[in-house]
């Protein structure tokens, strides 16, 4: 057991036996809601207690990578015991403790009896469902009860739904430049104008992966999670995936998460925005920063690890061109925000929408990975193997094929909130819905993110060893994307066939011959019919 946690646990058992102290007040902390800098510790204060929680509530609302959940955890941990460093009163609640009534709910209520707290106090939380709960909870409590901001995000719950009121399309672009001249982030002096007069690098942002390219080694930490496996062993809570319990490789405290921005910057930033959108089977990290996690516990702060890319661009912009920092900054002040305020605007009826009327099941093999397409038995090996993949293996590969064959939205969403180690609703559900499934209709994306053996190749070296032949649309070989591709257009072509941004493909699909269309129709249809052997 880690020397910080075991200390953290061993004075809370001292003061059960002993010190039966009655608080004024109860704060309540989430599992991603690890901000040490909030204002809320500025001040010690005796009367107030702070409490953190392991539950089952948590750990079974889908199934989890074993990974993502010993990950929360650990963090979880290390930060309570920052918190009683600091001088902090703390309660953590593990999910072996016998007094834990293994739902966040429940064990407020039974705390606040407890300790005769007079009031309750939370963080505003980032998924709607702890947010009702929540809600609900307080209006049960005898004590008087308040939220506060988490101090984390940039723009309020509901700034993106006011930036585009009366708007049927929530354009990325315009919201993104609003929050480059909103914050000044590469922009002129005038605070008006981009840093070269141009506001987006993605055109420059989509190059394969050339033979020979060095990359750079991803940096791993290395922390025992025995006791959280064990714990989660005799607990029976159900998880996906592996994991090195001795050596689990993620950040999970505050040093260690600025550790990693740092090794980004230095190593991978140079040349994130070139490769940011390339896969290979080479490694699994490529160019890209991995701080998702980080900052969705709120470990990092968004504008600090903006600025901290800003400042090495500036120092380094002899070997590190523009697209490359604006790559990233998009992502971060423009996507990661822009998405969260979707949620916000949306929910909960965003969960429901499914604008095709897809019904179909997922693959049993996407929680396995044992297919003979090589693109997506490597992207959900990876995934299994590291909770992680990154952008275009989500969207183009797992997210791709899951949209052509037809598979319920309800069905991907599990598996994408379970799977990845940054998956929380916020950001999850408006990916998978939104971006890469188009369930939403056209909220988030003017069209679906669909393609063919194609792309997959164009962008990665995976078809060069599949079983599959990414040139074939029918025969025996033939890749399964490929048919897929042309019967997702096919089937939807009432819903599809009059925008403006795939009107082409209409056109292809249209002057094909008769006999060749039947034929890639027949396939497709054999395809899901056995789509479990694929």
């Amino acid at each position: 057991m880690d020397e910080q946690w075991a200390r953290v646990a061993v004075g809370w058992l001292v003061k059960r036996l002993f010190m039966k102290k009655k608080y004024q007040k109860l704060r309540l902390i989430l599992g991603d809601q690890l901000n040490i800098r909030h204002s809320w510790f500025e001040e010690k204060n005796d009367e107030v207690l702070y409490v953190l929680m392991e539950t089952l509530s948590e750990t079974g609302y889908v199934r989890h990578h074993i990974q993502k959940v010993a990950g929360f955890f650990l963090a979880m941990r290390a930060f309570a015991g920052e918190l009683q460093d600091k001088g902090h009163q703390v309660r953590y609640l593990t999910l072996d403790d016998a007094a834990n009534r293994q739902s966040i709910s429940g064990n407020i209520r039974a705390l606040a009896e407890e300790y005769g707290i007079r009031a309750f106090e939370y963080l505003l939380p980032d998924e709607y469902r702890l947010d009702e709960e929540l809600r609900s909870l307080c209006r049960e409590l005898g004590a008087e009860s308040r939220h506060f901001d988490t101090e984390h995000f940039l723009t309020p719950r509901l700034g993106v739904e006011a930036f585009f009121k009366g708007k049927k399309t929530y354009l990325l672009e315009s919201f993104y430049r609003h929050m480059r001249k909103a914050h000044n982030i590469l922009m002129e002096a005038d605070g008006e104008t981009p840093l070269t007069g141009q506001w987006n690098y993605d055109q420059d942002n989509r190059k394969k992966l050339p033979k020979g390219q060095p990359i750079p080694k991803p940096l791993h930490f290395s922390h025992d999670a025995a006791d959280i496996v064990n714990m989660l062993r005799e607990k029976q809570v159900e998880t996906i995936g592996a994991i090195d319990e001795k050596h689990f490789p993620w950040p999970v405290t505050r040093r260690e998460c600025l550790e990693l921005l740092n090794h980004f910057v230095e190593h991978q930033l140079p040349l994130f925005g070139t490769y940011q959108d390339a896969m290979t089977e080479g490694g699994y990290l490529l160019f890209h920063s991995k701080l998702s996690f980080a900052m969705n516990v709120k470990l990092l702060h968004p504008l600090e690890v903006v600025s901290a890319c800003i400042r090495h661009w500036k120092a380094h912009q002899d070997k590190i061109d523009i697209s490359q920092i604006e790559g990233f900054v998009r992502q971060v002040i423009g996507w990661r925000e822009y998405m969260r305020g979707i949620y916000w605007a949306k929910m909960p009826a965003f969960a429901e929408m499914n604008y095709f009327g897809h019904q179909a099941r997922l693959p049993d093999w996407y929680w396995t990975g044992k297919t003979k397409m090589n693109c997506l038995k490597h992207a959900i090996g990876q995934s299994l193997d590291r909770a992680y993949a990154h952008h275009i293996q989500r969207l183009m590969v797992t997210g791709n094929f899951a949209l052509l064959l037809g598979v319920h939205p309800d069905e991907l969403d599990e598996w994408y909130l379970g799977i990845y180690m940054d998956a929380i609703e916020w950001v999850e559900i408006t990916n998978t819905r939104g971006m890469s499934q188009f369930a939403d209709g056209g909220i988030v994306g003017t069209k679906p993110y669909v393609s063919s053996a194609n792309y997959i190749h164009k962008m990665g070296d995976y078809c060069s060893n599949c079983h599959y032949d990414r040139k074939a649309k029918y025969g025996e070989k033939a890749c399964p994307f490929n048919s897929l591709y042309w019967d997702f257009y096919d089937r939807h072509s009432d819903k599809l066939s009059n925008n403006p941004r795939i009107g082409m493909m209409y056109r292809v699909w249209g002057r094909m011959d008769g006999e060749e269309r039947e034929k890639i129709l027949r396939q497709a249809a054999e395809y899901k019919k056995r789509v479990e052997e694929l």
